[in-house]
């Protein structure tokens, strides 16, 4: 069986196991049926939000602010519902690019199981590194590297981001298996894995789609651990985790034939966006945490007596 059977054989593994959970906590949780209104919201956040993934942009970060303003979604159940509700649109996503992007085998699954392994074994340490400074650390870099994307773009320079290669072998596969078992590690304290990948992949000379089967292979068999941890501790809302899944799948389906379409300039441009989302969310989310440290530190005057 080759590498890439075996990846298809997992996906098809750990979907089936989803939907099975997911099935079982719906008889469990069986209720009056949605109002159309809120059914429709509900898959329309999953098509908009998983459609953006597909892109690389991610699916958590606009999933919560869209819960959050529409007030969808009560805050205590949003990750529970976010891991429940994105995971088989994350698994097609894997199972699209994994046979339409022709990263060469070996170095697709040395890479995913890197990630995969970092996730497990890394947590421990990972959790004892102060997140805002690995904010900080993560933010600055994808920003230097959105610029250099840009230089690329508009004035033809190198800096090793015009790779065509769709596999790594010697020291650059050594490399790419490092840093993935680091992205793994990093999605333990809430570090994207995607844009993150999009540089690793382009510094070490592959095109830039071969980031999405990489990437989205690694999360496809990461997430299902944590929903079905949700889902045994009921700590999700079925109904709106059932619009992600419903809305998301032909959104992921809408998204990967249109990026297919693309040049590779284009997916550049699209690469920067990415990056720059990463880079300012993470240096927002690092400066939130600084000012929210400051405020606890704060002792009120009516407390000095």
């Amino acid at each position: 069986m080759t590498e890439r059977a075996v990846l298809y054989v997992g996906l098809i593994v750990v979907a089936i196991v989803m939907i099975a959970a997911l099935a079982l906590a719906l008889r469990r949780q069986r209720g009056p049926l949605p109002k159309p209104l809120s059914a429709a919201t509900s898959i329309a956040i999953g098509f908009v939000t998983n459609f953006f993934d597909t892109l690389g942009i991610g699916s958590f970060a606009t999933t919560t602010s869209l819960y959050k303003f529409l007030r969808f979604v009560p805050d205590e159940r949003i990750p529970g519902t976010l891991n429940v509700g994105h995971t088989l649109p994350t698994i097609l996503e894997a199972a699209i690019f994994i046979v339409s992007v022709a990263v060469a085998p070996a170095t697709l699954l040395l890479l995913i199981a890197a990630s995969i392994v970092g996730a497990w074994l890394g947590a421990g340490f990972v959790a004892r590194l102060h997140r805002r400074y690995v904010q900080i650390g993560m933010g600055s870099a994808l920003a230097v590297a959105a610029v250099l994307f840009i230089m690329v773009n508009l004035k033809g320079s190198q800096f090793g981001l015009t790779g065509t290669a769709l596999g790594l072998v010697g020291v650059r596969l050594w490399i790419g298996i490092f840093v993935s078992f680091c992205l793994g590690a990093l999605m333990t304290i809430g570090i994207g894995l995607y844009a993150p990948c999009m540089i690793m992949v382009s510094l070490l000379g592959m095109n830039p789609i071969a980031a999405f089967p990489i990437m989205m292979g690694s999360c496809a068999f990461l997430m299902p651990v944590a929903s079905l941890r949700f889902i045994r501790f009921n700590a999700f809302s079925m109904r709106a985790a059932l619009g992600l899944t419903l809305g998301g799948i032909p959104g992921v389906w809408i998204a990967a034939h249109m990026l297919f379409r693309l040049p590779i300039t284009a997916v550049r441009w699209l690469v920067v966006i990415v990056v720059l989302y990463a880079a300012v969310t993470m240096l927002r989310s690092a400066a939130h945490e600084a000012s929210a440290g400051r405020a606890s530190d704060e002792v009120p005057a009516e407390s000095l007596g």
